[in-house]
C-alpha cells in the first residue's frame, strides 16, 4: 500500500510543490545562495543579472554560472538572453526555498496530497516531525492580474515594482499576523509557523458552507460565526471578505472554521465599516438563502460593534 505522505526526499511529480520536494535532495547550500540570490535581486530587477546574483551570492562567476545551469535544468529559475543574460526564480524555485526553510525549521516534515485549489492559493495535506497531520499554504498571487492585485491589496502600497513571488510573500505574512491575533478567541485554524509565501496551521477537516445543503442546527452556527465576527472586530480585525467559501464545516462534529484571511483590514482602516457590513450580509444571505433563516441585518450590525444590543429575528 502507497504511503499517501511523500516524505521531502520523494521522485518528483507532475505538481509543482511535489517537484520543489523532489528537488531538495539535489541541492546543497550553494545552490541555495545562488537561489536566495535571486530571490534578493528580484526586489530591484524584473529579469536579476547573472553579475548582481553572482555579487548576491558571494561566489565568482565561475561558480555562479555553474549552479545557474543545474538550477535552470532542474527547472527551478527561468533564464532571459534578451539584451543580457538574466534569471528570475519560477515557482517551484521560490516552493523550495520555503520548503527547505520549514523543513530545517522542523516544522514541515512530509507533503501529501493538495486538498484545494483556489485563485490565489494551493493547500496541502502535511506531517509535522511529530507526526501531527497539518496544512500548508502556498500563496499563489500571480495567478490574480497586476492591477487586481493592487487594487485590493492594502499591504502593498504604493510600490512601482512588486514581483509576484513579493506579493505572495506579503500574502503570507497578513494572513499569519490575522491567525495569530485571532487565535485562540476566534474559530480559525492554529497558526503553526510560516516562511515566505508558505502559511503552517493546523489541519482542517469539513468542507465549505456552500456545498452544504443540511445541518442539525444552522442557526446557531450562523449565531456562532456572527460571533467570530464581533469578537474579531474587538481585537481589531475585520475579515473583508468572508462568505460561505470560506467557512469550513466538520459535518460529523459541527465544529468549524473561518479562512483566507489575507486580505483582512484592522478596524482604524477608511473602508472598515463598508467591508465589515459586507461580511455580514453575505452571511446573512446564505443562511436565509440556503436555510431560511432571517436575522436583522441592522440588529446584527450593532450587536457587532456593542455587546450590549441583542440579535432580533426578522418578521418572516
Amino acid at each position: 500500500m502507497t504511503d499517501p505522505y511523500y516524505i521531502l526526499s520523494c521522485e518528483i511529480m507532475e505538481d509543482l510543490v511535489l517537484q520543489a520536494v523532489s528537488a531538495l535532495k539535489k541541492l546543497d547550500s550553494k545552490d541555495f545562495r545562488v537561489l536566495n540570490a535571486i530571490e534578493r535581486g528580484m526586489a530591484r530587477y524584473e529579469i536579476v543579472p547573472v553579475q548582481q546574483i553572482a555579487k548576491l551570492a558571494g561566489l565568482n562567476l565561475n561558480e555562479t554560472n555553474i549552479r545557474l545551469s543545474k538550477l535552470h535544468k532542474l527547472g527551478l529559475i527561468w533564464r532571459s538572453i534578451g539584451p543580457y543574460v538574466g534569471y528570475v526564480l519560477k515557482v517551484v524555485g521560490y516552493d523550495c526555498l520555503a520548503l527547505n526553510a520549514l523543513s530545517k525549521a522542523n516544522i514541515v516534515e512530509a507533503i501529501g496530497r493538495k486538498l484545494g485549489v483556489g485563485k490565489e492559493a494551493d493547500v496541502y495535506d502535511a506531517l509535522s516531525p511529530s507526526g501531527e497531520r497539518i496544512a500548508l499554504k502556498f500563496h499563489r498571487l500571480g495567478r490574480t492580474s497586476f492591477r487586481q492585485t493592487r487594487r485590493y491589496r492594502v499591504y502593498i502600497g504604493e510600490r512601482r515594482h512588486i514581483s509576484w513571488l513579493y506579493q505572495s510573500r506579503l500574502a503570507a505574512e497578513k494572513e499569519y499576523e490575522a491567525l495569530n491575533l485571532l487565535y485562540p478567541k476566534v474559530h480559525v485554524p492554529t497558526p503553526i509557523g510560516h516562511n515566505r509565501h508558505v502559511v503552517v496551521t493546523s489541519y482542517i477537516p469539513g468542507v465549505p458552507l456552500y456545498e452544504i445543503k443540511e445541518l442539525d442546527d444552522p442557526e446557531a452556527l450562523l449565531k456562532s460565526i456572527i460571533e467570530d465576527i464581533r469578537t474579531a472586530y474587538n481585537i481589531g480585525v475585520i475579515h473583508g471578505d468572508l462568505s460561505e467559501y470560506n467557512v469550513i464545516v466538520d459535518i460529523e462534529t459541527s465544529e468549524y472554521v473561518i479562512i483566507d484571511w489575507p486580505q483582512w483590514v484592522s478596524t482604524a482602516h477608511p473602508s472598515a465599516e463598508l467591508l465589515l457590513k459586507r461580511d455580514i450580509r453575505n452571511v446573512l444571505n446564505f443562511f436565509r438563502r440556503r436555510f431560511n433563516i432571517r436575522l436583522d441585518f441592522d440588529s446584527v450590525y450593532s450587536y457587532v460593534k456593542s455587546s450590549k444590543i441583542k440579535i432580533e429575528e426578522q418578521d418572516k
